[in-house]
């Protein structure tokens, strides 16, 4: 297959290359395109044939279920039986936005869609291309992030094209995403609902609107169907191995550097992935073994922009990826806010290896 790329306005999307995008659509074909959160990989959410193609294209295991994108909340009983009073607030509160509702679905949504569980898994995309697609299409979406299963999702269409040319037919450019951090999930069939996902709408948000809310802390198994997307105890990783520190900064910057110049003095090529205010103070300790190009660094915003944080932090992780390292050390940015779900991601690539610093 030879993967084709449509630049569009973000603002102003090309009606012509959006019709050629649904028209792909509505005939079992897979697209690419920018979300607000991060890029997704596209096909008709009722036509099970082309639902197969996304797991295919990703090599995305079966238990994994999708989330399904609609144009708007009326939109909603195409693919879910109702829904409850809360799941209603947050949508009329959040959507078009970067939240995604677990409900009960309808027989029509595909079992592949759901990993064979009686829910869906349902968002309206903000995005000014997502939003025109879903429209003119006139179709429910499924679309999980465009990238190779358990890599750091695409916050532009140059990282589709790394992980998925050849895969996919069609991609709208438009540009880098915003949040650059998949969406908040909220399952509302469990009770009390159960926020699995942190993304741009944050807790404290969700239990502004719907006090009884509850955040998922055990882990399943990852062979079992998962209730939600993203619950993998290993995703978002890069090849190299990451470990995540997490901690004041006046404890934690100094380990890093100590940990960085023992792995660069035992041989290894290593990457260090922080704030750029973390960055600056360890340059000092590292300077002449960098200067060497034993060691990597890419900053990830700031401590004090954790928007910016998120945006930035899947394409400086591919960065580092990119260069080789056998190891990256990072540095999260707490988990309050924001910052849950960047540290959600961080905990998940890090797979399990994750210290604590400087907390007694």
């Amino acid at each position: 297959m030879k993967t084709r790329v449509i630049k569009v306005d973000r603002d102003r999307p090309d009606p012509a290359a959006i019709e050629e995008a649904a028209a792909a659509l509505r005939d079992g074909k897979l697209v690419a395109f920018p979300t607000e959160t991060v890029y997704g990989l596209g096909a008709h959410a009722l036509d099970t044939d082309a639902v197969q193609k996304i797991f295919d294209a990703k090599e995305r295991p079966a238990n994994d279920p999708l989330i399904v994108h609609i144009a708007h909340i009326g939109q909603v009983n195409q693919c879910a039986v109702g829904m409850p009073a809360g799941a209603r607030k947050l949508g009329l509160s959040f959507w078009a936005g970067p939240l995604t509702l677990v409900l009960q679905k309808k027989p029509e949504v595909p079992d592949l869609v759901t990993a064979g569980l009686p829910s869906v898994a349902l968002r309206v995309p903000s995005h000014r291309v997502a939003r025109a697609l879903m429209e003119t299409a006139g179709i429910p979406i499924a679309a999980p992030s465009a990238n190779r299963f358990s890599r750091p999702s695409p916050t532009t269409a140059a990282h589709v094209i790394a992980d998925l040319d050849g895969r996919v037919g069609l991609i709208l450019d438009g540009g880098p995403t915003d949040i650059g951090l998949e969406s908040t999930i909220v399952d509302f069939t469990a009770d009390p609902p159960v926020l699995r996902r942190p993304g741009g709408i944050t807790f404290e948000q969700v239990h502004s609107l719907v006090p009884e809310v509850v955040v998922q802390t055990v882990q399943g198994s990852d062979d079992q169907p998962q209730p939600a997307p993203g619950q993998m105890g290993r995703h978002y990783a890069p090849r190299a191995e990451l470990t995540l520190y997490e901690g004041p900064a006046a404890a934690v910057v100094p380990r890093v550097a100590a940990d960085v110049r023992t792995a660069a003095a035992g041989g290894d090529r290593v990457g260090i992935l922080a704030p750029e205010e973390d960055l600056s103070a360890i340059a000092p300790e590292i300077a002449g073994r960098a200067s060497a190009g034993r060691i990597e660094t890419s900053p990830y915003g700031s401590r004090g922009d954790l928007d910016r944080s998120a945006r930035e932090l899947y394409a400086s992780i591919r960065a580092l990826d990119a260069t080789g390292v056998a190891k990256i050390f990072a540095i999260g940015v707490g988990s309050d806010g924001l910052a849950r779900a960047i540290h959600d991601r961080l905990m998940r690539a890090a797979d399990g290896r994750v210290k604590t610093i400087g907390y007694e």
